[in-house]
């Protein structure tokens, strides 16, 4: 989305110039205005593309956490930004933590954006028993979690139950949906590579009654203290 808005900028940027340079004899009122719509998406575009992004959530995979319909803003640059048609990220402020609601480009079709909750860390070992995830063979709790389907499924039949132990590469996360039984996360299609992360939830901002920071809620180990 950010680079339609660029491109948009730089095609009014260049239809100011032909008006101003080319065909100049246009009415410093028409300039002002294609100047001032210029201005406007080149601005958006600079946010967009160093600072938020508003993002809707198409599906159920992150209920009761968040609702089919909600619109957020990400914050980008907390993980650090992108170098353009790279994948190297530069100034990176902060990583993944467990727990984090992350935005990220889905790894089989980069074309679609996901959100998901970080579970594993870059060499951690992950693995599902039942439905209750470990980590280094320590059972979290997690207080966010649904579950919509009692059945448990082995697996033999599928992943989403069962999985593991694996242990996460460097520079990949683990991420999971809150709505465990209905969510496609990296129990099935795999890590998440840091270089497709886009930036961390932040804010609800639509509908107006669902209005609120998003929290990110930090799982625990059960034998925490």
């Amino acid at each position: 989305m950010e680079a339609i808005v660029f491109y948009i900028a730089l095609g009014i940027g260049v239809l100011y110039l032909i008006l101003k340079f080319v065909i100049k004899k246009v009415p410093k009122k028409v300039l002002d205005e294609v100047y001032s719509w210029f201005e406007t998406f080149f601005v958006v575009s600079i946010i967009m593309y160093f600072l938020l992004q508003a993002f809707k959530i198409p599906s159920g995979s992150m209920e009761d956490t968040l609702l089919i319909g909600d619109h957020l803003f990400a914050v980008k640059f907390i993980y650090g930004w992108k170098i353009p048609f790279t994948k190297k990220t530069y100034l990176k402020f902060s990583t993944p933590k467990r727990g984090d609601i992350v935005i990220f480009k889905f790894p089989i079709n980069p074309k679609k954006d996901f959100v998901k909750r970080c579970i594993g860390l870059p060499g951690e070992t992950v693995e599902i028993k039942n439905k209750k995830v470990y980590i280094n063979g320590k059972p979290l709790k997690e207080p966010y979690v649904v579950f919509k389907e009692g059945n448990i499924l082995p697996r033999e039949l599928s992943p989403r139950d069962n999985w593991g132990p694996v242990k996460i590469p460097e520079n990949n996360f683990f991420v999971m949906g809150d709505n465990r039984d209905r969510s496609q996360d990296s129990r099935f299609w795999g890590f998440l590579e840091r270089h497709y992360l886009r930036g961390k939830a932040f804010f609800i901002y639509w509908p107006p009654k669902r209005i609120r920071l998003i929290k990110h809620e930090r799982p625990v180990f059960e034998d925490a203290p």
